[in-house]
C-alpha cells in the first residue's frame, strides 16, 4: 500500500499544475477511488485534493522564490486560473501574499509573524521535549500550534528553540486556544557525516493532534526525523528555512522560464526519501 500512495504522491507532483481529478490520482496509485481516499488519508491526514493544493502552493514559493515571473504567470503556471483565487489561497497558507514573499526572499526573515490575534484567558499550554535524529548538528527548531496538519497559516503559539545533538530540549507553546490542535515542528540542520557531498536537510516531526481544554497543560514529545515522500510541505514563511529552505534544503530542481511559460514538458523536483534520494 505504501508504494500506492508513493505513486499517487509521485503523480501530483509531476502533474499538479494541471486539473487532476480524484479518478486520475486513484488510477496512478491502482485503486478504486474510494478506497484510496480512505488510504491517502491515513497516509497523509489530508485528503488527496488538499495535497494538490499544498504542492501548488509549495511549487508557486519556489517559482517567487527563484524565477522573475509575474504573479500572474505564477498562478497560471502552478494550475489556478483565476489571479484573485490563488493570491487569497497564498496568502491564507504562507502568512504573505506573493509579492511579500518574494521580497521576504531578498531581503531574508528573522522573525516569524506574529499570531493573528491574542491569547484567550482561558487558553492551555503544551510543552514537550525536542530531539534531533543521530548524525545532524546543532539546529534552530520552529515549533507551532497549527489547525490543520498542514504547516500553514499563522500558528495559534510558536517558538523557536535550539535543538543540541544526543540532548533533548525542552520547549513550551503558551497562549494555544482550546481546540484540537497539531503540533508541528521543522528545521534545517547540517549532517555531522564529514563527506563534502553531503547536504543540508529538512527535519520535520509527525503529526501531533492534541485536544487542548480550558487551561489545560499538555506533554508533546518532540522527535524530527528527515521528511518522507508522504509528508505534506511546509507552506508557511518559516524563519531560519527562508530562504535557504527551497533551494538548498531538497535539491529542488527549477523549470526553464519558456517551459513554464508554455505549460510544456517541465522538471519536476520529487521530495527526497530518507536517505537523501529523488523518488518517483
Amino acid at each position: 500500500m505504501k508504494r500506492a500512495i508513493e505513486r499517487a504522491i509521485g503523480r501530483i507532483w509531476e502533474d499538479y499544475h494541471e486539473p487532476l481529478s480524484l479518478d486520475e490520482i486513484a488510477k496512478s496509485a491502482f485503486l478504486s477511488r474510494f478506497h484510496f481516499s480512505r488510504v491517502f488519508r491515513e497516509a497523509t491526514w489530508v485528503s488527496p485534493g488538499r495535497y494538490l493544493s499544498a504542492v501548488r502552493i509549495y511549487q508557486a514559493k519556489r517559482l517567487l522564490a527563484t524565477t522573475e515571473l509575474s504573479v500572474t504567470d505564477i498562478s497560471l503556471a502552478v494550475g489556478y486560473n483565476s489571479l484573485g483565487s490563488f493570491t487569497n489561497h497564498f496568502t491564507d497558507s504562507v502568512g504573505l501574499s506573493p509579492s511579500r514573499f518574494r521580497r521576504m526572499w531578498s531581503e531574508g526573515m528573522r522573525v516569524a509573524p506574529a499570531p493573528a490575534s491574542r491569547p484567550l484567558p482561558e487558553a492551555g499550554t503544551v510543552t514537550g521535549s525536542v530531539t534531533l535524529p543521530p548524525e545532524y548538528a546543532t539546529a534552530r527548531v520552529y515549533i507551532g500550534a497549527f489547525e490543520t496538519p498542514i504547516i500553514q497559516r499563522q500558528p495559534v503559539s510558536w517558538t523557536i528553540v535550539t535543538a543540541v545533538p544526543g540532548t533533548a530540549v525542552r520547549y513550551r507553546l503558551g497562549g494555544v486556544a482550546p481546540g484540537l490542535r497539531f503540533i508541528r515542528a521543522v528545521a534545517t540542520a547540517d549532517s555531522t557525516d564529514p563527506e563534502p557531498w553531503t547536504r543540508r536537510s529538512l527535519l520535520v516531526s509527525d503529526v501531533e493532534p492534541i485536544s487542548v481544554a480550558d487551561r489545560s497543560t499538555d506533554e508533546a514529545d518532540i522527535a524530527l526525523r528527515p521528511r518522507r515522500m508522504t509528508d505534506l510541505p511546509v507552506l508557511y514563511a518559516v524563519p531560519d528555512l527562508e530562504p535557504n529552505a527551497m533551494s538548498k534544503m531538497d535539491g529542488s530542481v527549477y523549470a526553464p522560464h519558456h517551459l513554464i511559460r508554455t505549460h510544456a514538458a517541465r522538471r519536476v523536483s520529487y521530495p527526497a526519501n530518507v536517505h537523501g534520494q529523488r523518488t518517483r
